[in-house]
């Protein structure tokens, strides 16, 4: 491995959540390799450009399958479990992905958007009935994407405290033990299982039990393969959507304009939009890779067996690829934001949470266009040591 100094620890320290860590813009310069240890003790290397970023999410030599063996460096003491979209590669993940892919694309979301719609106006209504100031990620931000994922898995809305406190667990870097990491998908495996259960007494017009129906009739799909399923898109499916939407909101209320800059005009929106999740990544990296093969990265060659991680966060903050990267630019056009990750893992969910950002951007501009910030934007936190990018609370307030 490349020498340095000091090795540093991946995560970087972000100390503000108005930006990024600082650190990136150091190693995009001096260290576009860069040694780093994970939570978990083992040591990666992290890329921070564009193009290296890109290369790691789309070379068949960097595996998600080669994470789940035992003795490849891990990210945290609790990895995602093997049998799942997050810890396989084609032609086995593609096989995978072919079962629920249809339930995600364009035109299966375009159909659901009336709908989306639909919950977007009722949350709004009962916050407006509630009257400010509100926790912008309590009234909207969480329940939202939650009851879009809910009502396309067939998963009841009533339980999401429960598996909101599951998944928050789930997906902790540094912010939990590993005991509690492994309780908590413990439990929420459980609960899958019992509805599933559920589904194959009395199914529904939803996806789980359309999978369920494939597991049984058609038999390409383990049980373990679909509980792995359920649980990686119902965490993924409203985790993501709920850090995006806080940051992004919380990026439009800083800025001059604040919700008068969400535009009307469908074609300036989803622009508007593409740049909100540029420059508010999902996480810091994107899912831990295992080299398979000696790989030659920005010039370093990389052995076989490392961990590597491309640092999305930093890659869309290249300013080889974006001018004035770190300035949100609404009118932005050009190079395409990593924010969905690239290659055969990209997010399956891409088309849904644009769907779910743009309605329910539009749908707040147009009900609270008077709304701001209520906290100085230094009291605003971001919250730390999970894999999502998520603020603590955004509370705000309207006329």
């Amino acid at each position: 491995m490349p020498h340095h100094s000091s090795v540093r620890s991946y995560p970087p320290v972000r100390r503000s959540a108005t930006d990024l860590p600082e650190e990136y813009a150091r190693l995009r310069a001096d260290a576009p390799v860069a040694e780093v240890v994970m939570p978990s003790g083992d040591r990666a290397y992290l890329m921070s450009r564009y193009d290296d970023v890109r290369t790691v999410l789309s070379d068949a030599r960097c595996s998600r399958a080669a994470t789940v063996l035992p003795e490849s460096p891990k990210l945290t003491a609790v990895p995602f479990d093997a049998g799942g979209l997050f810890t396989m590669d084609p032609p086995e993940h593609t096989r995978l992905r072919s079962l629920v892919a249809g339930a995600f694309t364009a035109r299966r979301v375009e159909l659901m958007r009336p709908r989306i719609q639909e919950l977007a106006e009722e949350l709004l209504g009962r916050m407006a009935e509630r009257g400010g100031p509100a926790d912008f990620n309590e009234a909207f931000a969480f329940p939202f994407p939650v009851a879009v994922i809910c009502e396309l898995l067939g998963v009841p809305f009533a339980d999401r405290e429960m598996f909101r406190g599951w998944s928050d667990v789930i997906l902790s870097l540094t912010a939990h033990t590993p005991q509690e990491m492994l309780e908590h998908k413990l439990a929420l495996g459980g609960y899958l299982q019992g509805l599933v259960a559920e589904k194959r007494r009395a199914p529904g017009d939803d996806l789980l039990s359309e999978l369920v129906e494939v597991r049984d009739e058609k038999g390409p799909l383990t049980e373990h393969e679909l509980i792995t399923m359920a649980m990686t898109l119902l965490i993924a499916g409203h985790e993501t959507t709920v850090g995006v939407l806080g940051t992004s909101v919380f990026t439009l209320l800083r800025h001059d304009g604040g919700l008068g800059l969400v535009p009307s005009d469908q074609e300036a929106l989803t622009a508007v939009v593409e740049e909100l999740l540029r420059v508010n990544p999902i996480g810091d990296g994107g899912p831990l890779r295992v080299t398979t093969a000696d790989i030659e990265l920005a010039g370093t060659k990389v052995p076989a067996g490392s961990a590597v991680i491309g640092a999305i966060c930093s890659a869309n903050r290249d300013a080889s690829r974006f001018p004035e990267p770190d300035r949100f630019t609404p009118s932005r056009r050009g190079t395409p934001h990593l924010a969905f990750g690239h290659g055969p893992h990209y997010c399956l969910g891409a088309p849904l949470a644009r769907a779910e950002l743009q309605i329910a951007l539009a749908a707040l501009a147009r009900r609270f266009p008077s709304l701001r910030l209520e906290v100085p934007v230094e009291d605003v936190k971001m919250h730390t040591g999970l894999l999502v990018n998520r603020l603590e609370s955004l509370p705000v307030g309207w006329d």
